[in-house]
């Protein structure tokens, strides 16, 4: 096979992923084929109400993991999940439906079928719990992966949270040198060998003005120190800078990517400034993880008013 299918597990099925990846499917061509893992009857039901013709071709599981089938452009893996309607308020049934998709998911990318995943929206309150903190964390977990960082990307500005979805309370105490250093060797690995270049990374400090009242000073005694470590190690890194002028045009216009101590740090200026023309990418995986980058959206879900730019970029991103 010249492409290596694309898995998609759809995720929170009362989302806007069906109306989201629908779009996408309807007005795009892609050279890798798609293996979408879901409910069948739900996916139906709901591409009813949407107004959506869709044709896909079943593979059933006896076969699935075959490397010898021949994919048609979209394909599906049935995931049995009962559902009244087509679509339902968000609750913790759909918990144990979620976890087998991303083991069928997961199934497929240890035994060599593709390398490249996308998962849906995910509401984390619902299927995470306390368990994890995000879905970058539960995939690592799964994989057994010590060493990950959540990229928000676009091809003119992308960003990394430290700390990603956890209380602003804990977020100092979670700020380390190894986890700094870790994190921008990850992020310098991955732009090497997908874009074949030199990353230019800014560091944000974690105080205001990269200046505390407090004794002990994150942004000296952590940030620099790890800094000035990079830097010996080749990498184009600077800072730390304080984080209200750093994306002024003329700041951010220097840099690939800027490294955040915590999530609302970078990804409120980075959703105002790209709103959906993003997506998420988890770094140190065994394969290549994306998602757009939004929730499921409870609010628009069956409206056929959402953007599917994120799902769309998500999908060009590992059509190679």
């Amino acid at each position: 096979m010249k492409f290596k299918p694309i898995i998609i597990v759809a995720g929170e099925p009362n989302s806007i992923f069906s109306e989201i990846f629908l779009k996408t499917i309807k007005k795009n061509k892609f050279k890798s084929p798609i293996i979408l893992i879901c409910s069948k009857k739900l996916f139906i039901k709901q591409a009813n109400i949407l107004n959506q013709n869709i044709k896909f071709h079943e593979i059933k599981e006896k076969i699935y993991l075959s490397k010898k089938i021949q994919y048609k452009r979209l394909n599906l893996i049935d995931v049995e999940y009962n559902q009244s309607k087509a679509f339902e308020k968000i609750t913790s049934k759909s918990n144990k439906y979620i976890s087998k998709c991303f083991k069928v998911a997961l199934k497929l990318m240890v035994n060599g079928i593709s390398d490249k995943f996308i998962n849906g929206p995910i509401s984390k309150e619902s299927f995470l719990k306390d368990k994890y903190s995000g879905i970058t964390e539960y995939l690592a977990k799964k994989t057994k992966t010590k060493k990950f960082a959540m990229v928000i990307y676009n091809s003119k500005l992308s960003v990394c949270p430290i700390t990603t979805h956890i209380p602003i309370k804990h977020v100092s105490k979670k700020i380390k040198k190894v986890e700094v250093v870790n994190k921008v060797k990850l992020i310098s690995s991955f732009w090497k060998k997908k874009f074949n270049s030199k990353v230019k990374i800014a560091v944000t400090g974690l105080n205001p003005h990269c200046e505390s009242i407090d004794k002990f000073k994150e942004d000296k005694k952590i940030i620099l120190p790890a800094i000035n470590y990079l830097k010996k190690k080749n990498i184009s890194i600077s800072g730390p800078y304080s984080a209200d002028t750093l994306f002024l045009s003329n700041n951010r216009k220097n840099f690939n990517l800027v490294l955040g101590m915590y999530h609302d740090q970078v990804l409120i200026p980075m959703k105002t400034l790209f709103e959906y023309d993003a997506i998420n990418i988890t770094l140190g995986l065994p394969f290549v993880r994306i998602s757009p980058d939004h929730g499921p959206n409870e609010n628009m879900i069956g409206k056929n008013k959402s953007n599917p730019l994120s799902m769309l970029n998500s999908i060009r991103f590992l059509d190679y």
